[in-house]
């Protein structure tokens, strides 16, 4: 079993402030694929290197199979990790790439032979073995990353950003062989990142960080569809979920929420009492604002002027001004959409999806 345990873990740099990782507690099971997300500063990197035994811990308690490693070694953790820089060594050929680290630890010439073959063979290199990294491409070049990590057969596999220095196809294709080998591998996986698409893809989890603390964990969907907060909210999806500022009111035994000139009613089942006129903050993802009103339900719709047009192939997304909102609206419709800048149209929300957030950014709306 690999299962990766922190408690409470802490990371304080000389002449700091505030901790760059902040009593971090979360479980990795084992064979999971867990993605650590946020932005830059948010403290993932840190606690990443922290597992990895790069960075010492100032506080907490990490553990591996239920062994604390605190004070282990990095040689000694049985983990590999695979940097945003390739970090190959470039007087050396793929295959003594490869080799390097199974011959620092004295396996035996056959076994690293039928090692490295069996990688090679895996990840597609069995044709560049002789090359040296300059004679590779990007792509070619992480995939020896990923198989001198994969030749080690580690307990638990670390990834700092791996496909970040990659254009945007071969960030595609190599995610989808990272998620191939953690299906061939049934590894235990731990990834940092700070783009969205990558986590929601690859992860079987998501622990989602800002200023160094876990904000939210759960798989891919749920932390989308149910965040705990605005800042989750506002972090996932592209464009990001609306956040409008309004104000609740309990009545007929629901909520009702009023922004800008537009009401609308929740029912009770979806959000718990709260004082009359209460700062809250309305969210709504752009997908669930339609430009056809169609059978729309009284009191979800709104007039609107479109600002501005993005047609995106598959899909289009607009921005529209509201009357009484400081934010453009913002809506992803289908590619037919004939909406254009200028016109004013009919948009309709469904009440379904609508998310109500207290004045301080925690979620009211309980599942539905």
């Amino acid at each position: 079993m690999a299962v990766v345990t922190l408690d409470r873990l802490t990371k304080v740099y000389d002449r700091t402030h505030a901790p760059a990782a902040d009593a971090v507690s979360l479980e990795v099971r084992h064979g999971e694929f867990m993605v650590l997300l946020g932005p830059s500063g948010c403290g993932k990197t840190t606690t990443l290197r922290m597992i990895a035994g790069l960075e010492s811990i100032s506080a907490g308690k990490l553990s591996i199979d239920g062994r604390i490693v605190n004070d282990v070694p990095a040689k000694d953790r049985d983990i590999a990790m695979v940097f945003q820089s390739y970090a190959l060594y470039p007087h050396m050929s793929v295959k003594d790439n490869l080799a390097f680290g199974l011959r620092r630890r004295s396996v035996s010439r056959p076994e690293i032979e039928r090692r490295v073959r069996a990688v090679a063979g895996t990840l597609g290199l069995s044709g560049l073995l002789d090359r040296k990294p300059h004679a590779l491409s990007g792509g070619q070049r992480q995939r020896v990353a990923l198989g001198r990590a994969i030749v080690r057969d580690p307990k638990v596999f670390l990834f700092d950003e791996p496909l970040s220095n990659l254009d945007a196809a071969l960030r595609v294709s190599t995610r989808g062989e990272i998620a191939k080998l953690h299906r061939r591998l049934g590894a235990t996986m731990i990834y940092v990142t700070h783009d969205q698409v990558e986590a929601m893809t690859l992860g079987n989890r998501i622990c989602i960080m800002n200023g160094g603390r876990v904000v939210q964990v759960g798989a891919p969907l749920e932390v989308y569809r149910q965040p705990a907060n605005t800042f989750v909210a506002g972090f996932l999806g592209n464009p990001p979920m609306n956040l409008l500022p309004a104000t609740g009111t309990g009545a007929n035994g629901g909520l009702v929420v009023k922004f800008g000139e537009t009401t609308i009613e929740l029912p009770a089942a979806r959000c718990p009492p709260i004082p009359e006129g209460s700062a809250v903050i309305l969210g709504i993802r752009p997908e669930n604002v339609s430009d056809r009103p169609g059978k729309a339900s009284p009191g979800t719709t709104l007039e609107a002027e479109i600002v501005q047009v993005e047609p995106l192939g598959a899909e289009t997304v607009l921005a529209a001004r509201v009357a009484g909102l400081e934010r453009d609206l913002m809506a992803r419709v289908g590619a037919d959409s004939e909406l254009s800048v200028g016109i004013r149209c009919t948009l309709a929300l469904d009440l379904s999806a609508v998310h109500v957030f207290d004045a301080s950014g925690a979620t009211l709306v309980r599942k539905a």
